[in-house]
């Protein structure tokens, strides 16, 4: 099925027109037919779609992932609607990549290589530059063949083996290898320091409160009604990349507890990108309670929560008490207010699937049962087997520790914002009509 994007106007000169590909591929296998998710990313990331293709197969073409028959049609696409990329929902191969590009005659991205762009352009802090860029190289290292099949073409002949290409190739790959084990080692100076933090707070009787849940749920747009802080909040994808801890005074209890934002999860968030961010959500793991925050007017707000529960259980936070934030209450319509803003719900997916979970409704724009969300957190706080918090004993807690990691640690005085990544996704190497910037 192949429809015009209807948010499709004329894309300002500097953004890329995106065809958006979705394929079902059945099997149980996580699928968007509105394609309406990868829409948001392709807008994060600076592009404009204009339309959006889905098909339906038994499994992926081996060679171009939606078959010859698919990909001729999307190729005309491309030359009626002038379009500069073609963004897939689900991940492709480097061999299905390159295929795809040399039919298209344009570049072509994936649901992972739209994720690290919009992280790499997100990230602010030294740490979340350092976590970014090594994601960025891990994807990279496995496309390496795509920059160099030019060089390979030359190689060959009569008793000869390899040539320049493959050369070059194992160079870059080195290279890569090199950086990598650099910038593992920089992270784990990084994890010394953030732990040494939480170690200053658990002596200090801080009783710590994260924010988890969707990536555009609103829980920067809470941290910021809560605690009266100014952190960066945007109806957009992925606003939020480094932790930020402020002081929360609970009237309640008659103390403050320490509230962290952290970043928001995805569908399909790639591993190697959680596995890069294990240091900062690293504070959600270690958090005594979390807010799991879920944006209430979402038409598939339990797939989003299902997906929160799954990375919680891959970070080893899902043992952690917590309270369902239904956050947004202003964008629902007056028939689908709640009759009661507090109750209870059934928790969903993982080990700990069927337990019951305190559950309120909120809205951080117009503060609408902030309040009852401080009394509730005081009283679960009061009620957690822990010591008796006596508060914040200094200002440690009580600013941002998104800046808290010394830059001094890149002693190399690379570019962290990925701009010497031997690739862009705007550029494919194989055809000249690929759009560059």
């Amino acid at each position: 099925m192949t429809t015009q994007d209807p948010s499709h106007s004329t894309p300002p000169p500097e953004a890329a027109r995106a065809i958006l590909v979705g394929v079902d591929l059945g099997r149980g296998e996580p699928f968007d037919p509105t394609l309406d998710e990868l829409a948001l990313l392709a807008e994060s990331a600076g592009d404009t779609p204009v339309a959006r293709v889905v098909a339906k197969r038994k499994a992926p073409d081996a060679a171009l992932f939606i078959g010859s028959g698919k990909a001729d049609e999307i190729k005309l696409m491309v030359q009626a609607l002038g379009a500069h990329t073609v963004l897939f929902d689900q991940a492709i191969s480097p061999a299905q990549q390159r295929n795809l590009e040399r039919h298209l005659g344009v570049p072509v991205a994936d649901r992972t290589a739209l994720i690290l762009e919009i992280f790499a352009a997100r990230a602010q802090s030294f740490e979340g530059k350092l976590q970014v860029e090594l994601a960025r190289l891990q994807y990279l290292a496995t496309r390496l063949v795509r920059r160099w099949s030019h060089l390979e073409r030359q190689s060959g002949g009569i008793g000869m083996r390899g040539g320049p290409g493959e050369r070059q190739i194992e160079l870059d790959r080195r290279m890569i290898d090199d950086r990598i084990k650099s910038i593992k080692e920089r992270l784990k100076k990084v994890q010394k320091q953030r732990a040494t933090q939480r170690r200053a707070r658990a002596r200090n009787g801080v009783f710590r409160v994260s924010l988890v849940g969707y990536t555009n749920a609103g829980k920067s747009t809470l941290f910021n009604a809560l605690t009266k802080a100014k952190a960066y909040a945007a109806n957009q994808l992925f606003a939020t990349l480094d932790t930020t801890t402020r002081s929360l005074y609970l009237e309640e209890a008659g103390t403050s507890v320490s509230l962290s934002d952290t970043v928001g999860f995805i569908r399909d968030l790639p591993h190697k990108l959680v596995e890069a961010f294990k240091a900062t959500l690293q504070e959600a793991a270690d958090a005594d309670l979390l807010l799991h925050v879920v944006d209430a007017a979402s038409p598939v707000l339990s797939e989003q929560m299902e997906e929160v529960e799954r990375v919680l259980a891959e970070i080893g936070a899902e043992h952690i008490p917590q309270i369902l934030v239904y956050n947004k209450l202003d964008l629902l319509e007056p028939t689908q207010r709640p009759r009661a803003l507090q109750d209870w719900l059934t928790r969903i997916g993982g080990e700990h699937g069927g337990q019951r979970l305190p559950r309120i409704f909120v809205s951080a724009v117009q503060g609408e049962g902030l309040d009852e969300l401080r009394a509730m957190v005081a009283s679960l706080m009061q009620a957690a087997p822990v010591p008796e918090y006596a508060g914040m004993a200094d200002a440690e807690a009580a600013h941002d520790h998104s800046d808290e990691v010394s830059p001094d640690l890149d002693d190399e005085g690379a570019d962290l914002n990925g701009q010497d990544l031997p690739q862009d996704r705007h550029e494919a190497q194989d055809h000249p009509q690929g759009r560059t910037g």
